[in-house]
């Protein structure tokens, strides 16, 4: 699948948008599409990291600056923010080259390209959880007394949400790339 650079921008747009949309309300009715975000750019824009990945973390650095300075806080003594913040760039590049290694072995619509992408993308969202709430829980000032039976009960209680959410937008994703690969099979061919 070979993505000229209007595609390429018109692609980085949408997720750009799709990001900024519902980062905007982390905890509300829409839920924070960020880390499939990184997953399908990691797919679609596997040659374009050097600039697609630092304008998507400072996208995201900008929104949660917005949000925080919007509720009248200072960001730097924010609840979310704390010295794990910047843990946050290795837990996004989980997610990106996740989507890369995909990429790299997509062969088409196949019932194999489906289990490698339901494994990718849950091995690089659980990782991603593992960098990003652990750094958190050990990181953070607000984890008061810490202890590996306190994290494990906090990795159980947020797990299933924020990797089914990944799951459903990358999901949708998914959905849309087999909708135009069927629809137009010489737009969205396999090339690695």
């Amino acid at each position: 699948m070979s993505l000229s650079t209007p595609q390429r921008i018109a692609i980085f747009t949408v997720l750009a948008i799709a990001m900024v949309a519902t980062r905007f309300h982390h905890f509300a009715a829409v839920p924070d599409a960020s880390w499939a975000v990184f997953f399908v750019a990691g797919f679609y824009l596997r040659g374009s990291v050097r600039w697609a990945f630092p304008l998507l973390m400072a996208l995201a650095v900008a929104v949660d600056i917005l949000v925080v300075t919007g509720q009248g806080l200072d960001f730097w003594t924010h609840y979310c923010v704390s010295p794990a913040y910047w843990m946050l760039l290795p837990a996004y590049a989980v997610l990106w080259f996740g989507g890369s290694w995909l990429r790299s072995r997509y062969d088409g619509i196949t019932l194999a390209t489906l289990g490698r992408f339901v494994s990718s993308l849950l091995v690089a969202a659980t990782l991603c959880y593992l960098v990003s709430n652990g750094s958190f829980y050990w990181l953070s000032p607000m984890v008061t007394e810490r202890s590996f039976g306190g994290w494990f009960k906090n990795l159980g209680d947020w797990y299933l949400t924020f990797v089914g959410t990944t799951a459903t937008y990358a999901g949708i994703a998914a959905a849309f790339h087999t909708i135009a690969a069927l629809a137009l099979p010489g737009a969205v061919r396999a090339t690695r």
